[in-house]
């Protein structure tokens, strides 16, 4: 292809091991110094601060001061959906960075993406939001239907700062260990702070993955149920 966008920019950056393990960092949402990217990649600060210029040049992630640090974190959820994408790959084609340890079991079942949740039961969200009709699914495309304004009404999520923002309300995002989609965009974000206001789950101090309570699990099997 001659014309159109080019992914081989992207890919290079992506691709590097380092890089790649420093956006797989930020991958859960959370903003980090350059020096905890470092650790994060086993690389020098100085290599860090080189890979964080080229990345913020291309608008793969930004970065944001407070005090005397800097924070950086992905630069929207686009790409956080790149490297869930990426990582479904890998996993399919077997090119794992380590043999799967006893903290897989827990990423596989519930964790962040970006800003909601992934995982096993990321991927119930969204079926049970379809199956009852409160989200609906055309090809590609969600949408939220009258039924699911309702709904989040009552679940006390408040849809108007979600419904005047430019990100997407509801947005599918593909997840890279169930192989089908979960629920991105302002919704999913909005859902997961509900969850974790309602004290259903809290988030792993080392990892992306998430764990729900034996009360939040019962909850979140209620109200989402398939």
């Amino acid at each position: 292809m001659k014309e159109g966008p080019s992914i081989a920019p992207i890919a290079a950056l992506a691709g590097d091991p380092g890089r790649a393990n420093m956006l797989s960092a930020l991958a859960g949402g959370m903003s980090l110094t350059a020096s905890e990217l470092a650790a994060e990649a086993g690389v020098t600060l100085q290599t860090a601060s080189s890979h964080l210029a080229k990345l913020e040049a291309a608008h793969l992630v930004e970065a944001s001061r407070a005090g005397r640090h800097r924070y950086f974190r992905l630069a929207n959820d686009d790409v956080a959906a790149m490297l869930e994408a990426i990582m479904g790959v890998a996993a399919r084609t077997g090119t794992m960075r380590t043999r799967p340890g006893p903290r897989d079991p827990a990423m596989r079942r519930a964790r962040i993406c970006y800003d909601h949740l992934a995982g096993e039961m990321g991927v119930r969200l969204l079926d049970s939001l379809v199956e009852t009709r409160r989200i609906s699914r055309n090809g590609e495309a969600l949408g939220l239907t009258r039924r699911g304004e309702v709904f989040l009404r009552e679940f006390q999520v408040d849809l108007a700062p979600l419904v005047s923002a430019r990100r997407p309300l509801c947005k599918p995002c593909l997840d890279w260990s169930m192989r089908r989609q979960h629920l991105g965009g302002g919704l999913g974000a909005a859902l997961l702070e509900r969850f974790r206001a309602l004290k259903w789950l809290e988030r792993d101090r080392e990892s992306r993955a998430v764990h729900f309570s034996r009360a939040g699990e019962v909850a979140f099997a209620r109200a989402f149920a398939l």
